[in-house]
C-alpha cells in the first residue's frame, strides 16, 4: 500500500536541496559579515510562550499545532513553533540578557496550519534579530542587510513596501476606542484586512481626514510623510512621534541609495509590532517580512530592550533560485570500480576513494546503478599488477599506475590539461 506525505507538506528532493543549501549559504555568509551569530531554538515550545503576552493574533493562534506534553497524571501544553521571533526573544530572556545587544540569525521551520492541505503547514525561514537597538540606524541595518541577501541570490525586480505599526496604532488610540477594540481592529489590520480601518467612522473631520490619507498613503519618498505630518502637527500631535521615526528610517533608506514604496496597506505582520514594518517581494510574490518589536521582550518578563527583526522564506525563494547562477567549476567525478568478490581489492578501492576526496575529487564506488555519463574519469582496481587502471570518459585515454600516487599524479596533470583545452 502506497502512504502519501501529509497534506500541507513538502519532500525535498536533491536538486531542492541544492537550491536550499545555496540560500542557506548566501544568507549565513551575509549574517556572518555583518557581526551577527547564528542560534538555533527548540522545534517544541510551551504554548503559554505565545498566548500569555498576547503576542500573536487570535487568526494566527487558532492555526498552532498544540498537544499535552503528558508526563503520567499531569501536562503542559506544548506547540511546533510557529514564528522564529519569539522562541528567539525567550533565548535572549533566559541565557543572553546580561550581553545588552544581540545580533543573531537562524534557519528554522515553523508550523501553521492550513485546513485546505493546499498551503504548505511547514515552513522554512532564514530569520535575523537585532536586540538592544532601537534607532532608526538599526532599522536600515536590517533593511539593507535583507536586500544584500537577495541581491547575493541573483534575484531581479526586488521591492520593499514600509509601513509604520506605531502609526497604525497611534491613530487607533486617538479615535477614542476602547483597548480591546483597538486590539481586535488592529488584529484584523495586520491579518491583511485594511478594510478595517476602512469601516471607522471618526466623529472628528480632522480624525476622518487623517484616517483618510493614513489608508491612501502611498509613495517613494519621505516627502508623503513630511506632507503628513506638516497638516496634522497641531491638531493631532499624537501622531507625530511615530511619524517622526517613519520619516528618519525612510530617509536614511534614501541616502542609503534603497528604493521603497511607502505603503500602509502593506503593514500585514504580527502583532507585536511596534514601529517599522516591511515586506520584501520579488515581482509580485511576497519572499520576506521584518519590523521593529520594541515591546516584546518585556512583555515576554525580560527588561525593556528595544528590539527587530525580519524573516526570508525559503519555500518560495527555492522556486526562484537558479543554481546556474552560483556554478563553481564542477568537481571531477571519479567512478573507482572494484574485482566483485576480492576483499583486498575492496579494500584498496575504499582507501583509494578516500584518498580521491580528500584530494578534492568526487569518488564513488561503482555498485552497478550509476550512470556511466555522470562521471569524467573511471578507475579500475585489480589484484595484479598494474594495480590501477585510470581512463577519461571524453576522450578514451587509459593510463596505468602502481600506486595510489600515481593515480594522484596523473588526475592533477590531466584534469588540468582538460581544463586548459
Amino acid at each position: 500500500m502506497k502512504v502519501p506525505r501529509c497534506k500541507g507538506s513538502r519532500d525535498l528532493s536533491p536538486g531542492e536541496m541544492v537550491k536550499f543549501r545555496l540560500i542557506e549559504k548566501a544568507f549565513r555568509d551575509c549574517c556572518l559579515k555583518w557581526g551577527y551569530g547564528e542560534v538555533r531554538t527548540p522545534t517544541l515550545e510551551y504554548l503559554h510562550l505565545f498566548t500569555s503576552t498576547g503576542t500573536l493574533t487570535p487568526s494566527l493562534l487558532s492555526k498552532v499545532y498544540s498537544f499535552l506534553d503528558w508526563d503520567g497524571w499531569s501536562g503542559e501544553r506544548v506547540v511546533l513553533r510557529p514564528d522564529g521571533t519569539i522562541p528567539v526573544a525567550r533565548l535572549y530572556i533566559d541565557s543572553m540578557e546580561k550581553e545588552g545587544l544581540a545580533k543573531l540569525f537562524y534557519v528554522t521551520n515553523i508550523f501553521i496550519f492550513d485546513e485546505t492541505g493546499k498551503k504548505s503547514r511547514e515552513r522554512w525561514q532564514c530569520g535575523v534579530e537585532l536586540i538592544g537597538a532601537g534607532s532608526p540606524l538599526a532599522d536600515a541595518e536590517l533593511i539593507s542587510l535583507a536586500l544584500e541577501i537577495l541581491h547575493k541570490l541573483g534575484l531581479k525586480d526586488t521591492k520593499l513596501r514600509l509601513s509604520h505599526a506605531g502609526l497604525v496604532r497611534a491613530m487607533l488610540a486617538k479615535l477614542g476606542l476602547s483597548h480591546d477594540e483597538q486590539t481586535k481592529v488592529f488584529d484584523q489590520v495586520i491579518d491583511g484586512d485594511i478594510q478595517a480601518l476602512a469601516g471607522l467612522k471618526p466623529r472628528n473631520p480632522e480624525l476622518a481626514k487623517a484616517l483618510s490619507l493614513l489608508l491612501d498613503l502611498r509613495g517613494k519618498s519621505s516627502g508623503f510623510l513630511k506632507n503628513l505630518k506638516a497638516l496634522f502637527q497641531h491638531n493631532l500631535p499624537e501622531l507625530e512621534t511615530p511619524i517622526d521615526n517613519f520619516i528618519n528610517v525612510a530617509e536614511l533608506l534614501q541616502a542609503l541609495g534603497q528604493d521603497y514604496r511607502i505603503d500602509i496597506a502593506s503593514g500585514r505582520g504580527f502583532e507585536y509590532y511596534t514601529g517599522v514594518n516591511y515586506h520584501l517581494l520579488c515581482g509580485e510574490q511576497n519572499v520576506g517580512a521584518g519590523g521593529r518589536y520594541d515591546d516584546l521582550v518585556p512583555l515576554m518578563g525580560g527588561e525593556g530592550i528595544p528590539a527587530s527583526g525580519f524573516a526570508l522564506y525559503l519555500d518560495p525563494l527555492m522556486d526562484m533560485v537558479k543554481p546556474e547562477t552560483f556554478a563553481e567549476p564542477a568537481a571531477t567525478r571519479v567512478q573507482v570500480r572494484v574485482e566483485p568478490g576480492d576483499t583486498e581489492t575492496a579494500k584498496r578501492g575504499f582507501v583509494l576513494a578516500s584518498r580521491l576526496r580528500e584530494a578534492g575529487y568526487i569518488a564513488e564506488l561503482e555498485l552497478g546503478a550509476q550512470k556511466q555519463a555522470d562521471f569524467n574519469w573511471s578507475l579500475e582496481v585489480k589484484g595484479k599488477a598494474p594495480h590501477f587502471i585510470l581512463t577519461n570518459k571524453v576522450g578514451q585515454r587509459r593510463f596505468e599506475a602502481g600506486t595510489a600516487e600515481e593515480v594522484l599524479a596523473l588526475l592533477r596533470k590531466n584534469v588540468n590539461k582538460d581544463s586548459v583545452a
